[in-house]
This record gives C-alpha cells, sequence and structure tokens, in this order.
C-alpha cells in the first residue's frame, strides 16, 4: 500500500464551526495535494478547543539563492497559516544541504561546502521575512538534531524504513529502472527529512509539488516513533510571464524580488486575465472572500486591469513597499496612458562609424536594447521601434552625433548618445 493510501488515523472528533470550514477553504486554496484533509480538519478544531496551535513545518535546504516570486508560492500558504494563529517553523536544512537531495532529477547532485550552505542560508532567511513575519516564526537548523544522531542512531533510523518504499519514489525508480547509479547517501536523504518531522513534532509539513514522497516519509517515521503523523501540504510551480512554462530565469519569464517596482509593475500587468486568476491563488494574500468579489465584479462588466493593478501593487508593497507601489502605478500609467518617457531609463554611448553615422539595427543592439542585428530588424518590421516618440519604419536609417531616446517594445527604453 502507497503512503498515499494511508487511512486517516483515529483522532477525536471535535467540532467543525464554520471557522474551521473558512480556515480549510483558505488552507486549500491553489494547493497541490493536501492529505489528509479530514485529519487536518480535526487538528484545527482541536486547536481551536485547546488554545493549542498547530506545528508547521517549512524545511529549505540552502542549496542557491531564490530570487524570484515563484520561489514564494510555498512561503505564501505558510503565511496564510501563520496569519490563522498556527506557529510556523520556518527549517534551514544546513544539514541536508550537505548531502543533497535528488527530487525531481535525475542524476545525483553534489553536496555543497559549508561556507556555500551559510551563505545561501542567510539568503533563504532574508527572502523568507519578506513574506513571513520573522517575529513570530521559529527559525531552526536541522543540524541541531542530526549533528548529535551518531552512526548508531542512523542506522536504528534507517531500520524504520524500507528499501522497497524508497524505490516508490519516482526518481529512484526511474534510475533504478535505467540502470543509472543511486548512491547510498541519496536513499538516507528522504529519512533524514523526515526525522525532521520527528524532531519537531509537527502537525503539518509544506513543500513544493516535487516533495511529496519525502513529506509522506516523515508521516510514517512520526508513526514509527509513537507521534501523530502529520498532515502534508504541496504546492504547484507557479506559471511564468509567458502563460505557459513554470517561471525560470533561464526562459526569462520571472518577476525578480529585487527587481526595481516599475519593472514588477510593467510585467505583472502583462500577463494574461486566465493566468492573473491563478497568481491570485498562489501569489495574493487577498482572502478567498476578496478574490471571489473581484470574479464577480470582472463578470459584471469591471475591466480585468483594474484587478491586475492591484495584484500588482500588493506585489511590489510585498518586496519594496506601498509608496514604491503607488509610484510604479502612475509612472506605468503616464508611460503608456499618456506617453511619457519613463524616469529612470539608462544612458549609453554607442560608437558611429567613420562616416560619424551608425545604423540603426546596430545601434539597437550596441545600446543593449535587443541582443541581434536581427532581432533589431524584426521590431523595426513590426513597428516596435520608436525615436523621439516617433516610430521607425525604415531598417537603413543611419543615425548620426546626438542624443537620441530610444523605446524597443512597451519596456525597453534608453537614452544613447551616439559618437
Amino acid at each position: 500500500m502507497s503512503a498515499e493510501q494511508q487511512k486517516s488515523e483515529a483522532l477525536p472528533k471535535y467540532e467543525i464551526t464554520p471557522d474551521i470550514v473558512e480556515a480549510m477553504d483558505t488552507i486549500r486554496r491553489g494547493v497541490d495535494t493536501l492529505l489528509i484533509e479530514s485529519e487536518l480538519e480535526q487538528k484545527l478544531a482541536r486547536s481551536k478547543a485547546t488554545g493549542k496551535p498547530l506545528r508547521c513545518k517549512l524545511g529549505l535546504d540552502p542549496t542557491a539563492p531564490d530570487i524570484h516570486i515563484g520561489h514564494t508560492v510555498v512561503l505564501n500558504k505558510l503565511r496564510q497559516l501563520q496569519d490563522l494563529g498556527h506557529t510556523v517553523i520556518f527549517l534551514i536544512g544546513d544539514f541536508t544541504a550537505a548531502i543533497g537531495d535528488p527530487s525531481g532529477r535525475n542524476i545525483t547532485r553534489p553536496p555543497l561546502s559549508p561556507e556555500q550552505i551559510k551563505i545561501n542560508a542567510e539568503t533563504y532567511l532574508a527572502q523568507a521575512g519578506l513574506v513571513l513575519d520573522l517575529s513570530k516564526t521559529e527559525v531552526r537548523y536541522n543540524s541541531e538534531w542530526n549533528n548529535s544522531l551518531g552512526s548508531v542512531g542512523l542506522i536504528r533510523l534507517a531500520s524504520r524504513y524500507t528499501l522497497a518504499r524508497l524505490l516508490e519514489r519516482d526518481d529512484f525508480a526511474k534510475r533504478y529502472a535505467e540502470q543509472a547509479p543511486i548512491a547510498m547517501h541519496e536513499l538516507i536523504y528522504p529519512l533524514m527529512q523526515g526525522y525532521d518531522s520527528v524532531a519537531l513534532e509537527s502537525d503539518l509539513e509544506l513543500g513544493g509539488s516535487d516533495q511529496r514522497f519525502n513529506l509522506l516519509v516523515g508521516r510514517e517515521l512520526q508513526r514509527q516513533y509513537g507521534q501523530e503523523s502529520q498532515c502534508i501540504l504541496t504546492m504547484p510551480l507557479l506559471v511564468g510571464l509567458d502563460g505557459v512554462n513554470k517561471m525560470s530565469k533561464s526562459k526569462n519569464n520571472y518577476i525578480g524580488i529585487t527587481e526595481t517596482p516599475d519593472a514588477m509593475f510593467g510585467k505583472v500587468m502583462s500577463i494574461s486575465d486566465d493566468l492573473m486568476w491563478n497568481w491570485y491563488d498562489l501569489v495574493s494574500l487577498r482572502t478567498n472572500a476578496e478574490i471571489a468579489a473581484f470574479k464577480a465584479e470582472c463578470a459584471q462588466g469591471r475591466n480585468p486591469r483594474d484587478i491586475k493593478v492591484l495584484l500588482a501593487k500588493e506585489i511590489i508593497a510585498r518586496f519594496h513597499n506601498a509608496a514604491a507601489a503607488e509610484a510604479a502605478e502612475a509612472e506605468f500609467n503616464a508611460r503608456f496612458r499618456q506617453g511619457a518617457v519613463p524616469s529612470d531609463i539608462p544612458e549609453v554611448t554607442v560608437q558611429a562609424a567613420e562616416d560619424g553615422r551608425i545604423g540603426i539595427a546596430h545601434m539597437l543592439k550596441q545600446a543593449g536594447l535587443v541582443p541581434s542585428n536581427g532581432e533589431a530588424n524584426r521590431n523595426i518590421e513590426q513597428g516596435g521601434v520608436k525615436i523621439g516618440g516617433e516610430k521607425i519604419s525604415d531598417k537603413g536609417l543611419k543615425l548620426g552625433a546626438g542624443t537620441y531616446v530610444v523605446q524597443v517594445g512597451k519596456r525597453r527604453w534608453a537614452k544613447v548618445t551616439v559618437k
């Protein structure tokens, strides 16, 4: 029997009041997996009856600095639990990062040095603080208990789980079938992550959709150690600006959490109306009732653009501040409704040829507005290039010495000086 098929454990029955139903709706919003719902409902009801908050755990291995909003989806869910009054445990896997988790990969991920782990852990905590209230967050490191586990403790831990169960995990199963290497330390990793749940006595563990197996291992190990098993909650991957692929730097369809407010605003406004609602579910901290009201207003004729503006401002306020969000909206309106030049465009200098002039395509490339002459010509053909507010249609245009305000598409601007 797979871990997902485990029967709900016998818990005392507590009254399910309307506020518990509302809390479950908030927790359920946007999730990929929630196991087991009836158990979590009872845990919430017990928490209300006893006044003891649930312990909600998120463990992250500091493997690399996370810099886009797709990485914050699971943090948003954790913040919702925090706002519901429960204890949030932000667990930094400084011990497990040194092992290397192969989740979602078909090759071994190399372990990190202590120095790399320390630097990345600081970045993770700083990022978490942009979403969570760190003053109400229990920050832990799993080296606290794993460093002292020792070889005897590790062997005893390993005795509580079988190799057959570990090989049920998709990436292990595929590699085993393909006779690809599976290192012993990779088999240990899910046990170490699961033992974190035992050490912290978590009631609910969160993770990305690729972490479901590891979270279920924690559920089973808690049962083995005589604890009440945790429920698990996984979040899907956020779709990027293109509306097709997951948000990724390599696909250039992301919003970085350190980007300028103006850049953030423009990128949010570029997404489709359908994707906007998915982002409300995964990125916004607004209530279900507020989002439902927005949908009803749009169904009755309100322009979805107005709702998208609110989403953009919420994201900017979170990673910058409310004043920056207001300024970004004003800048966007001035630029696109009134044709104004952005206030913060970069200034670049390009070199003319010997005759003192430069071709338009070459100038756009030198200025960093396009990656190639071919891309420059395509933008000109499509009417996407303006100089001084005037659309350029001549690909053979040459410019002499001087300074020009150049626009490519909707968001690429530069003040270009030709010398």
